[in-house]
């Protein structure tokens, strides 16, 4: 593929329900830029850095999304389907306090679930688990705290 190399330096302009196909535009770097309604396909946005961007109501299927952090975010109803987790840390993932957009003073908020979820060998650590349901789910091995839980229940 042979490209012209040009580059552009635009500022108030309105390049909507353009065109791009077979174009190299790396290091790009945008400011103040509505991206909305776009739509990419087979687009390499390895190393991309994301800083204050409104990405509600965002699809991405058939991505490579390994060492990808997501910090500071608003995770809120979002549908995970069908992923690879092995090796996946959450941290610090927390109900939304006082003065946060979403916060509902009654603390009345959906709870997260997990249907047909392979997490053996998943460990919780230091995790509020208060109201948990766990629901025809295979247990062999669990422990809380170093106590198997089938032994407890045997013993009832």
């Amino acid at each position: 593929m042979n490209l012209k190399a040009e580059p552009l330096d635009l500022q108030m302009a309105d390049i909507s329900r353009s065109k791009w196909q077979e174009v190299n535009a790396e290091e790009l770097d945008m400011d103040n830029v509505s991206l909305a309604k776009t739509t990419m396909n087979n687009v390499n946005i390895s190393q991309m850095t994301l800083n204050d961007v409104n990405m509600s109501g965002l699809k991405v299927s058939n991505a490579n999304l390994s060492g990808a952090g997501i910090q500071h975010a608003n995770f809120s109803h979002a549908v995970i389907d069908h992923v690879h987790l092995f090796g996946t840390e959450f941290h610090n993932v927390v109900l939304p306090m006082e003065g946060d957009g979403n916060y509902n003073h009654d603390g009345q908020y959906k709870p997260v679930s997990f249907h047909s979820c392979n997490l053996s060998n998943g460990q919780f650590r230091n995790c509020d688990l208060s109201n948990v349901e766990i629901t025809d789910c295979d247990i062999t091995g669990l422990k809380i705290n170093g106590i198997l839980i089938s032994d407890l229940i045997k013993d009832k």
